[in-house]
């Protein structure tokens, strides 16, 4: 995928593995065209981009997100010491996001195509877990991705970027009503 940078979006949120906005519910991060991204709507998954695909949730069998940068204790730890430290020096530079992987499959077959990580650095397994718990009530039939963006209209804006409890907090809340 062409190194896009993501859309900078000062109404949007990472959440596990979608990106939350008004505008809708992304897996990654949302970019600029020409880049695909993926957005979940309630009518099913759409493939933005290139090589543009919408889907009905009901004929989707699975929807799965692979490449997921994962981050363990002891990375968190050394990534608080080298940001630390880079501040203090002043030479901090943001890298190109994380490319993942989306592959929709219906009965006709998969679609795969590469997106990117809202992650600054990488997502906590927990995060991981309960996103994937979500899409498979997405693919199941059990809810559909109004229940974020619901969330999204009725909520007060966080004022910053939440931390990993927070995020997971969320996804427990989603699936609490899915």
């Amino acid at each position: 995928m062409e190194a896009t940078p993501p859309h900078e979006r000062d109404d949007g949120i990472t959440v596990g593995l979608f990106w939350v906005t008004a505008d809708g519910v992304y897996v990654g991060a949302p970019t600029t065209a020409p880049a695909p991204e993926v957005v979940l709507e309630t009518s099913g998954p759409r493939v933005k981009g290139p090589d543009p695909h919408a889907f009905a949730w009901s004929d989707v069998t699975e929807l799965e997100v692979t490449e997921v940068p994962v981050r363990s204790t002891v990375q968190r730890w050394a990534l608080h010491a080298a940001t630390f430290a880079a501040a203090a020096l002043d030479a901090w530079v943001p890298g190109s996001p994380t490319e993942m992987t989306v592959s929709i499959t219906t009965p006709d077959g998969t679609v795969t195509t590469p997106v990117h990580s809202s992650a600054a650095v990488a997502y906590s397994p927990r995060e991981i877990a309960l996103s994937r718990r979500l899409i498979g009530h997405f693919t199941q039939g059990t809810a559909t991705p109004a229940v974020i963006t619901e969330w999204w209209a009725n909520q007060t804006r966080p004022a910053g970027i939440l931390r990993s409890r927070e995020r997971e907090a969320v996804l427990e809340l989603w699936l609490a009503r899915a």
